[in-house]
């Protein structure tokens, strides 16, 4: 997720946790805790795939939070005047900040490796976009609360429990809607007897309501979209996935990496200067995706090793994204998407 929202989550976790003894301090140590983890974003790799698939790794790891929240801990501790707060207030405060950020990453799509070191599996769910106001927005109102009635810790506990529930609540719904969505989309592939192998649906950006349906055969992907509650068949564009072009340089590292870590949902493309394109289909929409690489070359009709390289897929046109939209919620299908 987005800092602001990690942010939020650690000052209302180490608020609801350490508040009661340490009042404002719980909320702000919370808040540069919650971000910590994300400091990996800042390690420089030599090759765009490691840096790609090794952010949300060791600093999101479950057991190695386990061992850094003593030391983190005495840090905070140190830096406080003595005698306001105890060592053993700070230690569960900022061990379920490291774990609440590490547990809400795998809610999105990107891949978060929880498991490390025994595992390197790429957890995500994808029932919720990186940034969505209507999870962050009651985290903010409940710290704004906490803190605006912080000399009377009842009321401000209860502001800051209520805006974690309603956030929690919502986290629930967004389960719920892909359940959903994807008992949908799963009908619709059978009914349309579409090859494929592979299916996921996560929501489009800022919301909860409008969902992306990909689905990944051996020569094709098939892309969707679908409202939760709509009743609207869901019309799928198909795509080549060209995996013949990876013939070559299958068993190199880039791309063994880039298989794993996108379970499957990738496609190969040629660019412009006969470059063998990977690119992750999870993340964007046909068209404009987040993350691609540069794998391979094409020469003399067979594909070699080259240096890896980040592929920049155009920016999109917003106002032609939002028109689609309510395209898409009108039911009248459109060049981009269909519903």
């Amino acid at each position: 997720m987005d800092s602001v929202t990690q942010a939020a989550l650690g000052a209302a976790v180490g608020g609801a946790v350490a508040g009661r003894r340490a009042g404002w301090r719980a909320f702000a140590w919370g808040a540069v805790v919650g971000t910590l983890p994300d400091l990996d974003s800042f390690v420089a790799f030599d090759n765009p795939v490691a840096e790609f698939t090794y952010h949300r790794s060791y600093t999101h790891a479950l057991a190695v939070q386990t061992l850094a929240a003593p030391l983190i801990a005495v840090g905070i501790r140190r830096l406080q005047r003595r005698g306001e707060t105890p060592w053993g207030t700070w230690l569960p405060a900022v061990w379920l900040v490291l774990v609440t950020h590490a547990l809400l990453d795998a809610m999105t799509i990107y891949g978060t490796q929880l498991w490390l070191p025994f595992s390197d599996y790429p957890a995500g769910l994808g029932s919720i976009f990186i940034i969505d106001p209507l999870y962050t927005l009651p985290l903010l109102a409940g710290i704004a609360g906490a803190l605006a009635w912080r000399r009377d810790w009842c009321r401000a506990r209860r502001w800051n429990l209520a805006g974690l529930a309603v956030a929690t609540l919502y986290l629930a719904w967004t389960v719920g809607a892909q359940q959903w969505v994807e008992g949908r989309a799963a009908a619709a592939i059978e009914r349309q007897g579409l090859s494929a192998q592979r299916m996921l649906a996560t929501p489009t950006a800022f919301n909860s309501l409008l969902w992306r349906i990909v689905a990944v055969g051996e020569e094709h992907y098939w892309e969707g979209f679908h409202a939760v509650g709509s009743d609207r068949p869901i019309r799928f564009r198909v795509h080549d996935t060209s995996p013949a072009l990876l013939s070559g340089i299958d068993d190199s590292w880039a791309v063994e990496r880039l298989r794993y870590f996108t379970k499957g949902f990738y496609s190969v493309t040629r660019g412009a200067d006969g470059a063998i394109v990977l690119t992750d289909l999870r993340m964007g929409q046909s068209g404009y995706y987040a993350f691609a690489f540069e794998v391979g070359q094409r020469r003399d009709g067979h594909s070699v090793d080259r240096a890896v390289r980040r592929h920049e897929y155009p920016r999109p046109d917003i106002g032609v994204v939002v028109d689609d939209l309510f395209a898409c919620g009108r039911g009248r299908s459109t060049e981009v998407m269909a519903c």
